[in-house]
């Protein structure tokens, strides 16, 4: 069974940082690519930034500049170090992992972490 966990939400005033850390953890065989996405109520969720197996990143326009994203040396963590941030930043974000399991490729999220930004 694969898990994956979100840590290092909260609340932050506008123009401060956090960093988001998730780790994907089972029966994991290989990970394709790791991803932060965001969800305010009402609306779909969206991609916030991705990186792939080969370190390839890709980044939404509206975090362009402020957000960085990383993988950790244990291959199955994520980082989403997050600056200079926005009101319009807030969200619940979610971690993403399109990864091969015992079961087949498949794409997993965790559980979410609330990111308040305060103006």
């Amino acid at each position: 069974q694969v898990q994956l966990v979100e840590s290092g939400g909260g609340l932050v005033q506008a123009g401060g940082s956090l960093r988001l850390s998730c780790a994907a953890s089972g029966s994991i065989y290989s990970i394709e690519t790791m991803g932060w996405y965001r969800q305010t109520p009402g609306k779909q969720r969206e991609l916030v930034a991705t990186i792939s197996s080969g370190s390839s990143t890709n980044y939404a326009d509206s975090v362009k500049g402020r957000f960085t994203i990383s993988r950790g040396n244990a291959k199955n963590t994520v980082y989403l170090q997050m600056n200079s941030l926005k009101p319009e930043d807030t969200a619940v974000y979610y971690c993403n992992g399109r990864l091969l399991a015992a079961t087949g490729w498949g794409s997993y999220w965790g559980q979410g972490t609330q990111v308040t930004v305060s103006s």
